[in-house]
């Protein structure tokens, strides 16, 4: 598969963690360059790209490629732990996460990104 790896953070700007984890999110992109495509969704200005899912906890990371999502969940907010698992993923060593409710979700972040 040719396409990019997505990486989106899933957060909201009412929440601390997010506000904070969105310097360090966006200091990871910049170490992984044009590896993966990394996207920044506020859920609360754009709930469509959601759909039925819903975020439990802050921040949530989506990570797919194509349609294929290999990690939808909360993460620690750790520069660390978001690098470990994108370094994962760009090496194939992440399973796909199987639940029809986020069929359409990578398209949709796609789509609201550019």
């Amino acid at each position: 598969m040719s396409e990019a790896w997505l990486v989106a953070c899933l957060c909201a700007e009412w929440c601390g963690s997010c506000r904070e984890y969105h310097e360090v999110f966006e200091r990871i992109h910049g170490e992984f360059g044009e590896a993966a495509r990394f996207a920044w969704v506020d859920i609360e200005d754009h709930p469509e790209v959601l759909g039925s899912v819903e975020v439990e906890d802050f921040p949530a990371l989506l990570i797919a490629r194509g349609d294929e999502v290999a990690f939808f969940g909360p993460v620690t907010p750790h520069a660390a732990t978001l690098s470990r698992l994108v370094q994962t993923a760009l090496a194939g060593g992440l399973r796909s996460v199987t639940d029809s409710k986020l069929d359409g979700v990578p398209a949709r972040v796609r789509a609201l990104s550019g």
